[in-house]
């Protein structure tokens, strides 16, 4: 027996008067939600036991575009053009950070010997190039290029090895740099020190005798 299409729920006196019917969903809805669920089915199946990742995906689609657009490897050299390129670029772009004499100062002294990521050029270029995102430093490929980084690492390598003594607080005398004075022999008077009465006396006596 076919049911009543016009058959109302009657709860409009909960619903502010509004009128519900109790119509079966058509067909075509009805079809296409079970089918859904026999696809969900499959396509988990698929997905888990048929070696599916989203890692994969990232990784085959990242491999296609390194074929497709292949990065430009600049050549490094360490010749007068490239490091007067790389010294006008640091001065526009890395004195923030390290400072206009490479001395460092929320980045790290670029003219001593110490290297926290190597200090090869392959090294230097490369930490340009990827940045060092927990420390601040950002990446820098992208905005400045293969080219421009090799300049920039020329010019860095080329006060690789320069840093100055550093000074004392207050301009003075690093200790080390002062001679430390000769101990006096023992029993002898400190340095600066009166002799006693006594003996004072007898020395000038001695003066005395001797003119």
């Amino acid at each position: 027996m076919a049911k009543d299409r016009n058959e109302l729920l009657g709860h409009a006196e909960d619903n502010d008067g509004i009128q519900e019917y109790d119509n079966a969903m058509p067909d075509w809805w009805l079809g296409l939600f079970f089918f859904t669920i026999v696809w969900s089915v499959g396509y988990v199946g698929w997905f888990t036991f048929g070696g599916q990742s989203q890692t994969g995906w990232y990784e085959a689609e990242m491999a296609h575009a390194a074929e497709q657009w292949p990065q430009k490897q600049a050549s490094f050299a360490m010749t007068p053009e490239a490091i007067a390129a790389g010294a006008e670029l640091y001065g526009k772009n890395c004195v923030g950070c390290h400072l206009p004499d490479l001395s460092g100062s929320i980045g790290p002294n670029l003219t001593d010997d110490v290297w926290i990521h190597g200090g090869s050029p392959e090294e230097i270029m490369a930490v340009i190039t990827n940045g060092v995102p927990a420390k601040g430093m950002i990446t820098w490929g992208p905005i400045l290029g293969p080219e421009k980084i090799s300049h920039l690492a020329a010019f860095i390598l080329s006060k690789k090895g320069t840093a100055a003594a550093a000074p004392a607080p207050g301009g003075a005398v690093a200790p080390e740099a002062v001679a430390p004075e000769a101990a006096p022999a023992e029993g002898a008077a400190p340095a600066g020190a009166a002799a006693p009465a006594g003996e004072a006396e007898g020395q000038r006596r001695e003066r005395e005798e001797e003119g």
